[in-house]
């Protein structure tokens, strides 16, 4: 294993970026990073499969993720690094392994970018019928785009009220469904239990499809370490952030998801059609629902959009100050590498131009690429944390501000976790294809970045 840059603190990562993120940004950019599109939008399939144990489906998944976050927030709160589990892995594990998990993380966000564009383009076009769909997402491109090229605190400027907009509505939500169940909102009955009596309707294999839905739903919450080397405080705002995981993910996901299987009957077609939210909101007697959910989703949807961009160029920045990758996207200027965010912008465009020009082939492939990439990652962030932890004992406790719960049974609990849910994956037609070719990506990643690593030693 090289010993370059790895087993000492990381100086050069993130000594030019700027720390112009306050901690209200990155309080925010904690709650927001929670709610994403896939909550709005994608529990849909997951409460069509599931029936009501969707609610059981997000409880585990989401007892999962909260393990990864304290893994996490261990690690970025002893060595705040905009590289985050990337520059984690290369520490714990060896070069090879920091150039894998970076770069596919990379891959991973700059497609979403371009999935969230097409996906504003789609809801703003039937708003405003006639429109050309590319000419809006182009648009939403050059905004985010010339965001993420400002200072960071514009980044967490918008983040800032993107996230504001999102808890707001949820938090309303739930406030108006915990009144409808309790049967004191006007104009509303009382469901009561009747919606929940078949907690299992499609038995073990619709809670399987549930929870492989609720695990990718997740993922967005590691921005906040990412950002938090850019604060004002990285290990107050990190530690912060951490702590406050555990009741935002079961409030706004589980929270949330037992307010609509009790309100609406799991098998109603408004579910997959409208939105879970939607159909919610409709059976509340709202006027005006749906458009008023559009607007939430659009909101989620730019906001992913914005964190993405700002993501994937700081681990792509990262990744170059640790040589590994093109030097050119290193180069910093007003405290932000503009060179990262303009290459991370225009790969996100590719994607869009691929779903037009081959959508059945090469984009498909590309959406099959990126399917597993999260599990891999929290599986480089379980390993790491095993090796770090130890170390850090050894050689500096007081860095262990944020410690990981019952170490190490609780990370041998969810790596065990992680395993369990590749062999759902590939059990399952769907996702056993992204399985693989998730699996292919990373081998090849791997690969080369172990023959880079050799390369370096010998020189």
């Amino acid at each position: 294993m090289s010993s370059t840059s790895v087993e000492t603190p990381p100086t050069a990562d993130g000594a030019s970026l700027s720390h112009g993120l306050k901690q209200r940004h990155l309080s925010m950019i904690a709650l927001g990073g929670v709610i994403g599109a896939g909550l709005f939008v994608g529990s849909g399939a997951g409460i069509a499969a599931a029936g009501p144990s969707i609610v059981l489906a997000y409880t585990l998944s989401g007892l999962l993720v909260m393990l990864v976050m304290r893994m996490l927030g261990e690690m970025s709160a002893a060595y705040p690094s905009s590289g985050s589990f990337s520059a984690h892995a290369e520490r714990a594990i060896g070069p090879w392994a920091g150039f894998t998990a970076g770069w596919a993380f990379w891959v991973l966000l700059c497609t979403a970018v371009g999935l969230e564009a097409i996906g504003a383009a789609k809801i703003v076009t039937g708003w405003l019928p006639g429109t050309p769909e590319w000419a809006w997402v182009a648009l939403f491109m050059v905004v985010f785009c010339g965001t993420n090229l400002a200072a960071v605190k514009n980044f967490g400027e918008f983040e800032f009220w993107f996230a504001a907009l999102k808890v707001g509505a949820i938090v309303l939500f739930l406030g108006l469904g915990v009144l409808a169940i309790a049967g004191v909102l006007p104009g509303t009955d009382s469901p009561g239990a009747s919606h929940l009596t078949d907690f299992l309707p499609n038995g073990g294999e619709g809670l399987v499809i549930g929870l492989l839905a609720s695990v990718f739903a997740y993922g967005g919450l590691e921005t906040v370490t990412i950002a938090a080397a850019e604060s004002e405080n990285p290990v107050k705002g990190v530690a912060s952030a951490v702590r406050t995981a555990m009741w935002r993910i079961a409030l706004f996901y589980i929270g949330s998801m037992a307010v609509v299987v009790t309100l609406v009957p799991w098998d109603s077609p408004a579910v997959v059609e409208d939105g879970p939210y939607v159909a919610a909101l409709d059976r509340l007697g709202i006027p005006g629902a749906g458009q008023l959910m559009n607007v939430v989703v659009l909101v989620a949807l730019l906001s992913a959009m914005n964190a993405n961009i700002y993501g994937a160029s700081r681990i792509g920045y990262s990744l170059v100050e640790r040589g590994q990758g093109p030097k050119v996207l290193g180069r910093v200027s007003g405290g932000v590498p503009r060179i990262a965010v303009l290459a991370s912008s225009a790969f996100g465009f590719l994607c869009v131009l691929l779903s037009y020009w081959r959508p059945d082939d090469v984009f498909s492939w590309l959406l099959n690429m990126i399917g597993a990439v999260i599990l891999i990652v929290w599986i480089f962030i379980a390993v790491s944390q095993l090796r770090l932890r130890r170390r850090l004992e050894r050689e500096a406790p007081q860095k262990l501000v944020v410690r990981m719960w019952a170490f190490p049974w609780l990370t041998w609990a969810a790596l065990a976790g992680m395993a369990a849910v590749f062999v759902l994956m590939a059990r399952e037609p769907d996702t056993r294809v992204q399985l693989y070719s998730s699996g292919g990506m990373t081998l090849a990643l791997a690969a080369v970045g172990y023959a880079r690593q050799l390369r370096r030693a010998r020189s």
